[in-house]
Order: C-alpha cells, then structure tokens, then sequence
C-alpha cells in the first residue's frame, strides 16, 4: 500500500499496474518503525550477516586487458515450482552499488530470484570485490563501456535467454547511463533500479550522512588498497569523503567538471528504450530529498520509464514483516516487473514481431 506508479499512459503501463496490483509484495505487512529511515539503515548495518551462497566466478578480459568478474549465484534452493520467472530461460545480471559491495541484500534478491526461476550473476567492476586489476583504470561512475561488454557476452553465452538487469543503490548510475546510450542496442528485456541515485553529481556535492558514507568509503578504500601497484602511488589513500576521493581517482586530469559532463546517470535517459521499474522511497535518506532528487518530469514524458514511489522504504530497505515471506518487499516488487515486463514484450513480439510500448 501507499505507493504510486508514475508513467507515461501505454499499454504496457495498464499492464504492469495489473500486474503489480495483484503482487502481494505491495500489500504485506511492513516493518512496525517505519518513519526512522536513519534507523532502517543502522538495523541494515547492524545485521548480522548471512552465510554467503556459493558462487561460481568467471573473469572476463576487457579490450585494453583489463579484467570484470561475473559471479554466477547457485544457491542452496532451486526453482520454486510454479513460480514462472520471466521465461523458460531468463538471466539477471545484478549489478552492486558504486563501491561494489555485494550487500546481503543484493544476495537475498539473487536467491529470491533463483527461487523465480531466474539465473542470477552479479556483474563486478574492475577491482572490485576480489577481481583482480589488471590496468591503472578503474570503471568510472557513469561509464558503461565495461557493463557493455559484459553484456554482450552474456548474449553469446545464453543467445535465447531473456537478459534482465537490476540494481542497487549508487550502482544505479552505471545502469541508467547505459541503457540511455545504448537505446534500442542494449540487449535488455527489460531493467529495474532499487534506489537509485539519479543525480550523480548533486549527490557527491551534497554529502551522505555519515552511517552511510563511512563503511562505504572504508569498504572502497580497502578493496583499492590491493591495487595501489596498479594504479599508482597515493592516488587511494587521501580522501575523507566519497567526493574527495571520486576526485582523487579520476578528476585530476580534466577536472570535476568535466566528469560529471561525461559521467552523469542521465545524460541520455530520454534514448532509454527498455522497460525500466525504479523503485524509491520519499524518505530515502541517502538519494536525498524528493524535490531536487526525483526526475519526476523524466518519468511522464518516457514510455519506457516506470516510478514506483513508496512513502516509507529508506535506502535500499523497503522492509516489511514477517521476515519468512522475505525481509524486503521491494525484491518481489522488482521480479514481479520484470516477469510482467518480459510477458507484454513476448505477447507483442508475437503479431508484431517487435517488443515496444504501445
């Protein structure tokens, strides 16, 4: 409850509110603090972490040499029968937030989804999470390049797959930016985003409170501290803050500036041709207020674009009880979009032979 699908008027559009609709996930019960989103993110700290699924680890080698990782997620669970995911074979690509730390909540949707009938890999940047780095180069915020060429392995890989995409907080800036410049060539069927931050930019400038910002910074710090040999003396250990150091790393040849001009989530979103779901909370303490942080015009003008806007959820949280059904409701909201998404595109694929939004 208490949530609003903000969109173009289509036929896909009818569709997913249908479908959304019927989803339990919007109708569960929620967790009983709801209006301390500070306090939502200390409890997410805080929990004790889970044993992590086993994973089976591909590196794959980038033109200029470089290195990603694709972690393939097998799960002690298998498919839940009769869950249908978005086709007979569909593959997810689960991409981590901007500091690539797989937080247990990107791994219980992974698990969720193998429960769908979904074969979840987590895409790994370089240097990030045990991937080696093999270049002085490291895969700025908004820079796809890397993201497409994991893509389009993965389309060699499973040609007759459904390829999805979803991610997770500041990781979003990497989604958003690829599939405005790569439009109708993405190779997605379809894409959602679980607060994401839309401004890249203005959230650098603005600062993060602190229970967010710190084992962030310290997580990135020292994953890059394995690869100062690579990118070069004193270029990881200064900042103090996620901006000093995103300056620190890629800013100092042409400047702040002039990042931001290449490296902004939505400098293309209005190419975006692929049904994407973002889903945010108005009280999302990290993305920041609703009125400066939430392209709301972006999502009326788009057929493609899809907001799912909750009242209470926090950053990346959206809990709800009790836990046995899963502890975020946002993970069904999300695979339930994409399986709605994937069904309209193959019903119009079928008289039509292509998949766009009436």
């Amino acid at each position: 409850g208490h949530c609003r699908l903000l969109c173009q008027p289509s036929a896909l559009a009818q569709h997913l509110v249908r479908s959304l609709g019927r989803s339990t996930a919007l109708w569960g019960g929620h967790w009983p603090w709801p209006r301390w989103p500070q306090l939502q993110m200390l409890r997410q700290l805080l929990q004790l972490p889970e044993p992590e699924p086993p994973v089976a680890r591909e590196l794959l080698q980038l033109p200029d040499a470089g290195l990603v990782a694709l972690d393939w997620l097998v799960g002690p669970r298998g498919p839940r029968s009769g869950s249908g995911g978005a086709g007979p074979s569909s593959v997810l690509l689960l991409i981590p937030n901007a500091a690539g730390k797989v937080t247990g909540g990107l791994l219980q949707l992974g698990l969720r989804a193998l429960e769908w009938g979904f074969v979840p890999v987590v895409f790994n940047r370089r240097g990030h999470n045990g991937c080696p780095l093999t270049t002085p180069r490291l895969q700025p915020f908004g820079d796809p390049g890397d993201l497409r060429e994991a893509v389009t392995y993965l389309r060699c890989r499973h040609p007759a797959a459904s390829l999805l995409a979803v991610s997770e907080g500041s990781g979003s800036g990497l989604l958003l930016a690829y599939l405005g410049e790569s439009g109708f060539s993405s190779r997605l069927a379809a894409a959602a985003c679980i607060s994401p931050i839309f401004r890249g930019r203005d959230w650098f400038e603005a600062g993060m409170p602190w229970l967010y910002e710190w084992p962030l910074l310290l997580h990135l710090k020292r994953g890059l501290s394995r690869s100062v040999g690579s990118l070069g003396t004193g270029r990881t250990g200064g900042g103090r803050s996620l901006r000093e150091l995103e300056e620190a790393l890629f800013c100092r040849a042409a400047g702040w500036e002039a990042y931001w001009e290449r490296n902004e989530p939505l400098r293309d979103a209005d190419e975006a041709a692929v049904p994407l779901l973002c889903l945010c909370s108005a009280d999302d303490p990290v993305r920041g207020p609703p009125a400066r942080s939430l392209p709301r015009r972006l999502f009326r003008s788009s057929p493609y674009l899809f907001l799912l806007l909750t009242r209470r959820g926090g950053h990346c949280g959206f809990p709800r009880r009790p836990a046995g059904a899963g502890r975020c409701w946002g993970h069904e909201a999300v695979l339930e979009f994409l399986r709605a998404a994937a069904e309209f595109l193959r019903a119009e694929e079928r008289p039509r032979g292509r998949g766009r939004p009436a």
